[in-house]
């Protein structure tokens, strides 16, 4: 071989070498751009769905919008914001007030054994009956139930007062009362549901769409203020001009009827 043909060989393997190292620079550059593109796409992105989560975080509630809708009054009601509620007949002297939670386990057991001699005692005249709602288990437990429960016996108020007392009897039953950590009350088909077995409330249009639509959802909040600023710590809680009624132990309310029938007979003639 010439050294002239070996020269050009050497010197054409230098400039494949040349162009191939130019075309790889090309192709690393374009990779660069390519990483740098997408992790300026990945950072945005995740820069974006972090501002979408603090603002889905930051977004008010159901419940915490509802503070400022319209308030509507059920029927049936009195007092500031319509959160007078009195049952019974306007010759009896005596008022029981009771302070009872839609969640309240107690407050169920409490209806289940008491709650028939409380509206019979009503209907006799013996007092008038007022009810406070309250929602604080929501908080405690967590959910929406206490609140939707309530709203939906605004619902029931606003059909009347029989329908009312009704329903909230119900709504405690052993069939129908959830466990208190499970909410089923949040769920309104559910409540319409309970509703069914009511007679002034059964394929009732008028309740029913008052409880898909909340209509009475401020008003519920508002009750459980009126609870909040009545300082009652518990439910259920009785009590006759303003002192409460106790069973056996003197601390409880009285759960059985025997308990109930003392603690009104001593609350009517004090």
């Amino acid at each position: 071989m010439s050294k002239r043909n070996s020269q050009a060989a050497k010197t054409a393997a230098r400039e494949r070498l040349r162009q191939e190292r130019e075309r790889q620079a090309k192709r690393d550059k374009i990779k660069r751009q390519v990483i740098v593109g997408c992790s300026i796409v990945g950072v945005l992105a995740i820069a974006g769905g972090i501002s979408y989560a603090v603002v889905q975080g930051n977004k008010p509630s159901y419940w915490e919008e509802a503070k400022n809708d319209k308030l509507v009054k059920p029927a049936n009601t009195t007092g500031t914001n319509g959160t007078t509620v009195v049952i019974g007949k306007s010759t009896a002297k005596k008022t029981l007030v009771m302070y009872e939670d839609p969640r309240c386990p107690v407050c169920a057991q409490f209806e289940e054994t008491v709650g028939t001699t409380v509206d019979k005692d009503v209907e006799d005249g013996k007092f008038k009956l007022q009810y406070v709602g309250a929602t604080f288990l929501d908080g405690n437990l967590g959910g929406e139930g206490s609140k939707n429960g309530l709203s939906a016996l605004g619902a029931a108020l606003n059909v009347s007062p029989e329908a009312f007392l009704k329903y909230k009897s119900a709504m405690y039953s052993k069939k129908w009362h959830p466990s208190e950590d499970t909410d089923k009350f949040k769920d309104d088909a559910y409540l319409i549901k309970i509703a069914q077995t009511v007679p002034e409330l059964k394929d009732n249009k008028t309740f029913q769409n008052a409880v898909k639509n909340g209509t009475y959802d401020k008003w519920a909040l508002v009750m459980s203020e009126k609870f909040n600023k009545d300082g009652v710590t518990g439910t259920p809680t009785l009590k006759m001009d303003g002192k409460t009624l106790t069973g056996s132990d003197g601390q409880s309310a009285p759960m059985t009827v025997a308990d109930f029938n003392t603690a009104l007979e001593g609350a009517l003639k004090g």
